[in-house]
Order: structure tokens, then sequence, then C-alpha cells
């Protein structure tokens, strides 16, 4: 018997250390993969063709958390390849003015996903493919099929091809919030409501089965102001009137080639075995060789860091919810961001700062935290706000001490107003069996359980406590943009804007993306020529990643995506996001100024 038992104690044991030894070769292999592909050499050739091919792509404002090449989907999982906005312009920038570059071809989808490939910074990116199109050099996009998002991109183009069996899928902009009033109340599940803002709809979700009438009225303003920039800047892009664009819009939604060639929409109907066909010819490559070209993701890889740099311009990315404490992958935390800011203000390296804002908002808490050391930072260096395709509520209430603010006309904004929200399962729990019972010290001690809905005095407390935040909110808005107090409160009440509109309003100060701010905060630091960029977060190496990964440290968290397509995985990836955005409710006193939860517009 000890025998046996010490034959399986050592089988055991040498299982264990296979495993260990399998753990380390396997790491150590993937550490050594990525230190090679991080020394990868790419060549370009003269007269290549950029090829930016969007898919998989997911345009955000922040850089990615881990490097892309070689081995990053290791932190990534499945989802989709973040494409840096600020890195992405600069290199159509520098292509644009690149002898090597003979012009750049577009293809395929985005895969948006959180805040990521909004129409804010979408604009941008246009902007800058349409600097390569005027240095001279031709602009070509092919699509199998093309929806709003890259038709706004590659309306620019010089030349539009779109496949013979291929559509324009053009409906407009809708924005569709699920309502699970209905399913809380018949899962037992009670909710009770403190909010200051007739239209502050976040709430909705959890106690209406439809959009109240005021919602639906911000909501309608909204949609209707951005489908007009995008409209009107699609047809100015292709040529056509934008009465001629709308007509086609509306009388067909999924627009045909021919209906899309005839209305000059396209310049051309045409297989992609063609298209490649003409830039073989045009590049002088043999038949049934690739063309000359090269990928936008390695040639990003070959550029250096341009012209000698001047003075150090921070820019610190505020993308996603707000939330109290340190923050996850995609979250803005209140504790880690202000930590940052902290260290930048005591930088004498760090001649002025950037705040890029793309968030709905989140923690009152945590954004009041944040702009505390906003407010102090303002006091020793220029502070300069860009604000993304999102910049609401919370996301407003960090930006509103910046010395000067900069939107894009498609950025929604605004929503200065506060919710709180309180969920009780004592019925959830008697359905089952379970109950509760209580012993308390006072009228207030279980102010805060879920095991039972609040009473009529519990539940005025934190509709004290939301309409005392509300009116900070409005202080600090009126401070930091020199308004009346009695103004801001006709332009709250939780309405959002677009950043047109919010210009028009005196809630921003100029139209312009990321660039313009970096611009003007190195102009307000006195910085001749280009500055130097400091980033936060910023991107680390994949090697530092694996490291981490091998000693026990932190390391961005890896996400599967689901892999749903059609109608059916949509509407179950915007239920997931609900689901995510009710888990980033993590106010310790369960106050929030955050955009409606489900306001994705696409």
């Amino acid at each position: 018997m000890k025998a046996f038992f010490a034959s399986f104690v050592g089988t055991l044991l040498g299982l264990a250390a296979f495993c260990v030894l399998a753990v380390v070769l396997v790491f150590g292999g993937l550490a050594v993969l990525s230190t090679v592909s991080e020394k990868g050499v790419v060549v370009v050739e003269d007269g290549a063709y950029l090829v930016l091919n969007l898919d998989g792509l997911n345009l955000t404002d922040a850089p990615p958390r881990v490097e892309e090449a070689g081995l990053g989907w290791l932190f990534r999982g499945e989802g989709p390849q973040p494409l840096a906005l600020h890195r992405a312009c600069a290199g159509l920038r520098r292509a644009a003015e690149d002898k090597r570059i003979r012009g750049v071809v577009l293809t395929g989808a985005f895969a948006p996903d959180g805040y990521g490939t909004g129409f804010a910074a979408l604009r941008e990116l246009r902007a800058a493919l349409g600097e390569v199109k005027a240095a001279g050099k031709p602009v070509r996009a092919y699509f199998d099929e093309v929806g709003t998002t890259e038709l706004y991109l590659a309306s620019v183009a010089g030349e539009l091809t779109l496949n013979p069996f291929g559509l324009v899928v053009l409906p407009g902009l809708a924005s569709e919030p699920m309502f699970f009033a209905a399913a809380l109340e018949k899962w037992g599940v009670g909710v009770q409501v403190t909010r200051s803002g007739k239209y502050k709809g976040a709430v909705e979700p959890y106690t209406r089965t439809d959009l109240s009438p005021e919602n639906r009225e911000q909501l309608t303003e909204l949609l209707q102001g951005l489908w007009r920039d995008l409209r009107d800047e699609i047809a100015a892009g292709r040529g056509m009137e934008a009465g001629k664009l709308q007509a086609l819009v509306d009388a067909e939604g999924l627009i045909a080639p021919d209906a899309a060639l005839a209305a000059g929409l396209i310049s051309r109907v045409a297989y992609r075995d063609e298209v490649i066909d003409a830039l073989r010819a045009e590049t002088g490559v043999e038949s049934g060789e690739p063309f000359r070209q090269i990928a936008f993701t390695a040639y990003l890889d070959t550029l250096g860091d341009g012209p000698e740099a001047g003075g150090t311009v921070a820019v610190v990315y505020a993308e996603g919810e707000i939330v109290d404490g340190e923050g996850r992958e995609g979250e803005v935390g209140g504790a880690a961001f202000a930590r940052e800011l902290r260290a930048l203000r005591t930088d004498d390296a760090v001649a002025a700062v950037v705040l890029r804002v793309n968030s709905p908002g989140g923690s009152a808490g945590a954004s009041e935290e944040m702009l505390r050391e906003l407010r102090l930072l303002r006091a020793t260096k220029p502070l300069v706000v860009s604000m993304g395709s999102y910049a609401a509520s919370g996301g407003y209430w960090i930006s509103s001490f910046g010395e000067r603010i900069f939107a894009e006309p498609t950025t929604i904004t605004g929503s200065i107003g506060v919710f709180g929200l309180q969920f009780d399962i004592e019925k959830l729990g008697g359905s089952i069996g379970v109950t509760w019972d209580r012993v308390t010290t006072g009228d207030k001690a279980g102010l805060l359980t879920a095991a039972r809905p609040k009473s009529p005095a519990e539940l005025a407390v934190f509709q004290r406590l939301v309409d005392r935040t509300y009116d900070e909110f409005l202080n600090r808005v009126a401070e930091g943009r020199g308004l009346e107090k009695a103004a801001v409160h006709e332009i709250a009440q939780g309405r959002v804007w677009t950043g047109a509109r919010a210009l028009e309003l005196g809630l921003v100060d100029e139209i312009g993306g990321l660039g313009a701010a970096i611009a003007h905060a190195a102009r307000e630091a006195g910085i001749e020529g280009e500055p130097s960029l400091q980033e936060y977060p910023s991107t680390r190496l994949l090697s530092e990643a694996l490291t981490d990964l091998l000693q026990g440290g932190e390391f961005p968290e890896a996400r599967v995506a689901a892999g749903l397509r059609g109608p059916l995985g949509g509407a179950l990836r915007r239920a997931e996001e609900q689901v995510r955005d009710l888990a980033a409710l993590n106010d310790p006193l369960g106050v929030y100024a955050r955009l409606p939860l489900d306001l994705r517009v696409r």
C-alpha cells in the first residue's frame, strides 16, 4: 500500500512538474517570438499603395494597452484590433508627404467595440485621408458591401468601387434602447429612482417599457443633427446635392449598385479581381503577382519620430465608463486617473496637458475626483480638452474646466444631470423561499440594503443627495465655462447635444479634433514646432506584458468576441453591452452622471 501511495504521489508530482515546465516553455517561446516580431524590418517599395484594410479594426482614441505586433492577440482575445486615432491620422499625413507612397486603397469593414469607431473619431480620420487626396495622390476604395461608417470615411475617395452584388447600406441613423422594466417586475426585482433633470433618460430601461416623451424628443433632435452632418459631408465628398442623397436614402435604404452609380454615390461597379488587375497594371506588376503595396499597420511601424520634437505635451485618454476606484480595461478608474494627473501636474518635463474624452460618464464621485486634479493641474500648466465621439454627463463634468474645449460636430455631449438607482430583491427572494429579518439602531440604519424597497423617508435621503450633486454639477459647469448658473440649468436637465449645438450653447469653444487640441496646447505652452507626445495610458511592449503574466502581475483583460453576426447577434451584443454598463455602476453612494445606458448610434 505504501508503495502504491508513493507511486501515486510521485506521478502527481511528475505531472505537476511537467505542467509547470510546459507553461514556462510556452510563454518563454512566446516571449522570444514577441521579441523577434518587435525587431522585424518592413521595407516600403517605391510607388507602393498604402492599403488600409478596415476588417477587424476598432478605431479607438487611446492607444492599445499592449502593442499589437506579433502576439498582441494573446491579451486581446478574438476581439477587434485597436487602431489608435492619433497614430492613424499621423500615418496618413506622413503618407501624403512620403514620395514612396503612390496612394491609398481603402477596403473592408470596421469592427466597432465599446465606444470606439464613433463618428467624431471617423471625421478626424476622414480629414487625414483627405490630405492624402489633396497632395495629389489617388485614394481608391473598394467594398463588397458598404455601411454608413465606412461610406462616411470613403466618401472622400476619388474612386469608390462597389461589387456588382454588393449594397450600400445607408438607411439613416437609429438608436434602439432595450427596456427591462417588465422583465425585472416578472423576476421580482424592484427598482426605485431618484434623479435631477427631466431629460435624464438613463434610468428608463429599468423603469419603463418605452421612451418617455422627453427622452424621445431629445434623441430625435440628437439623431437628426448627427445625420444632417453625416449626410451633408457624404454628399459633399461624392459631389452630390444633400437633398438628392436624402431622396435616395428615403427611397432605397439598401441601395443597389446600379442605383448608387446612377446617383453618383459610387464611381464604379466592378469585381475585386478587376480592381486588383487595374492596380497591378498601375504599379507595373506582372499578372498573378500582388500589386505593389504595404499594409497600413505595417507602414505605421516604419514611422520614426519625425522631425526634432519640441517640448512635451501629455495626452490623457479618458475612454469608457467612469467608475470608482482603479477601473478595468475599457473603463476610466477615478483613482487611477487622478493619480496620473497628480504625477503630470508635478512633472516639470510636461509643458501642457490635453485631456481626450470619449466617455458617457458614470460615477459622480469618480468624476469629481478627476476634476479636482484637473483643476489643480490647470493652475500649473495649460489644460486643453478634446472631446471624442462621447463626452457627456460625467464625461462633460471632467471636461468643464478645460481652458479651451474642442469638439467635433458629431460629438455627443451635454447630458448635465444626475440620477440614482436603487434595486431591491425582496419579491425575488420570496419567490424562492428566501426571507430577511432585521435589527437596526435607528430609522436610517438599513438605508443601503437591497433586501427591501426604500421607504419614502429613505428615498427622500437619496433624492436630496441627487439634487445636491446636480446643483454642484451646475456650479462646476458655470464656473468652468464662465456662464450664469441659471443659464446652465436651462441647457442642462440631462439633455444631450451634438458638438455643433454645444458650440452654439457655449458648452464648447471650437470645432476641431485631437490634432487641433494638441496644436493649441503646444502654442499655449510656447512650444515651437512639433511637440513631443507622452500618452496615458501608454502602450506596453508585448514582452513586458508576458513577463508580468509569468510573474503574476497585472495585464489587460483578454476579451473573446462572441462572433455572432446578423440582427440576432447584434441584439445579443447590445444586451451584453447593457449588462456590462450596469455592472460598471459602482459609485459607493449610487449617484451617477451618465448618458442613457443604451445610446449607441450606428
